[in-house]
């Protein structure tokens, strides 16, 4: 039974087991074509054949069994203070949530779920407990059970006066934005993984020496740099297709939207269709993301600073924060402000640049990264070998104008400032993070000052907050400007720990 009015237990409904069934025959077939190929050097290939079929056939029927009996042995019970659920054979386990505590349904299917017409329904509290105590799942229910459970379970009466006043879309998927997904970090990480694969599989099959000697033979001609270069150039197209596959999957159909009771809801995936709310009340910040390929290109990503947000087994934590997409930055900050009810976006606030120290500090540790390996090669090579003082030289060219132009970047990245209700912080180059917190989300403050720093007259300032990282920094500001931010963005907090000026009239007198 899978639906019924409040107050009745229900179970999975009966489909799971197909799905269970269909994923099992994936995994034997996978496991089974390399096994087979094995198992035929030694013996006859229909005998070989014939083992793979028998393994499979056990692992597939076995594995449905126990679903089964999972399945049968679970059931929940929506009443109306909580929702209930049972599971267990030998050992039953009884979970239970309040459904006042209640602050996320995330529904979530893959291909053959949607086709059977079933979803993945995960119940969060939004608190950070461990052994996943804060949520319940329930795999699988119908689409329509998924909704239905999503609609009474969020459903909350409108607060009066608070927070943003217009529900509905805030953002749509612009097709446009593809552009932005070869020149994120995942490319290159495709690529590699795309050469693992080919020579796994070839070791698999026992051809991994005729792959080498094929991939030889295309490039007997050309010198060993170039064909490093041509390789590595490959593995980037590989990765470039890769990342675009993954982006459409990933990010098609995206849409954000605002629904009544104060919640945010972004639906996406092409083949495995996600579904994620987000309690308004849990929200405070927003992060806006910019690596460095995308940030050379114009675009942000839009992240939630919530309360919550933690990573669970099943779910990455990315996925979960996820506001936008790489997209305009322009687009991002529009989308920033609709989402924190701002008529201005505090992420495109303008910034209070740090003190020149800052840029210094950057510069002396970039380049101690550069020129310290560079001595200990040059050092070996007049021990050892005048090659690697060749190598010394060129790695000294090559990193060093990189490694300043970097830390540059960095000091040019680095600002803060005070937005209407909101703490705006910035740092990173490679990853450059601009975050907007609101300033009754800071619990606290950490003041962090290194012997360089002091010499330097800077400090580090940590915000803590109880959502999203649990801390966020302005890094390197100026002693008496990073303190004047801290009992401004949050007056009292700090001041029992301020040490006034000593005035005139407050000094002492000698006699």
């Amino acid at each position: 039974m899978t639906g019924g009015p409040e107050g009745e237990w229900r179970r999975l409904d009966p489909r799971t087991l197909l799905v269970t069934a269909a994923v099992l025959c994936g995994v034997a077939a996978g496991a089974g074509v390399p096994v087979a190929a094995g198992l035929s050097g030694g013996r006859p290939l229909w005998q070989a054949v014939g083992w793979v079929l028998a393994g499979a056939a056990l692992l597939v029927a076995g594995g449905t069994a126990a679903d089964w009996i999972r399945c049968r042995r679970t059931r929940y019970l929506i009443g109306p203070e909580r929702i209930d659920l049972h599971t267990g054979l030998l050992l039953l386990k009884r979970r239970s949530l309040a459904r006042e505590r209640i602050r996320s349904v995330d529904l979530t299917a893959n291909p053959l779920q949607r086709i059977l017409g079933l979803t993945k329904v995960r119940i969060g509290t939004g608190e950070s407990t461990g052994g996943g105590e804060s949520t319940l799942e329930l795999e699988l229910v119908t689409r329509a059970e998924g909704e239905r459970l999503r609609r009474e379970l969020l459903a909350r009466p409108a607060a009066s006066g608070a927070g943003p006043a217009d529900d509905g879309t805030l953002a749509v998927l612009d097709p446009r934005w593809i552009r932005y997904a070869p020149v994120s970090f995942v490319a290159p990480a495709l690529g590699g993984a795309a050469a693992g694969a080919v020579m796994q599989v070839s070791e698999w099959f026992g051809a991994q020496a005729e792959v080498i000697d094929w991939i030889g033979d295309r490039f007997e001609t050309v010198s060993l740099p170039w064909m490093i270069a041509d390789l590595v150039l490959l593995a980037t197209l590989a990765g470039a297709v890769g990342a675009l596959a993954l982006w459409v999957e990933m990010w098609w159909n995206f849409r954000l939207e605002r629904e009544p009771g104060g919640t945010l809801r972004v639906r996406r995936g092409l083949l495995t269709s996600r579904s994620v709310t987000l309690e308004e009340r849990r929200l405070r910040g927003v992060e806006r993301v910019e690596p460095l390929g995308v940030r050379l290109f114009g675009a942000a990503r839009l992240d939630a600073v919530a309360t919550g947000l933690t990573e669970d087994d099943d779910e990455k934590h990315t996925e979960l924060k996820a506001l936008l997409p790489a997209a305009p930055r322009a687009v991002a900050d529009r989308v920033a402000a609709e989402v924190l009810g701002e008529t201005a976006s505090p992420t495109s606030a303008p910034l209070a640049a740090h003190p020149p120290a800052a840029r210094r500090r950057r510069l002396r540790w970039a380049l101690a990264a550069v020129l310290l390996p560079a001595a200990v090669l040059a050092l070996l090579g007049a021990l050892l070998t005048p090659v690697l003082l060749y190598v010394a030289a060129g790695w000294t060219a090559v990193l060093a104008p990189l490694a300043v132009a970097l830390a540059l970047d960095a000091y040019r990245s680095l600002g803060h400032a005070l937005s209407g209700g909101h703490l705006v912080t910035r740092s990173g180059t490679v990853r450059r993070s601009t975050v907007a917190l609101r300033r009754t989300g800071v619990i606290g403050w950490t003041v962090r000052q290194s012997y360089f720093q002091r010499r330097a007259g800077l400090l580090t300032l940590t915000a803590t907050t109880a959502a999203g990282e649990g801390a966020y920094d302005v890094l390197d500001a100026g002693e008496a400007q990073g303190l004047a931010l801290a009992d401004r963005a949050v007056p009292g907090l700090l001041t029992p720990f301020l040490v006034p000026a000593e005035t005139p009239e407050a000094r002492p007198t000698s006699r």
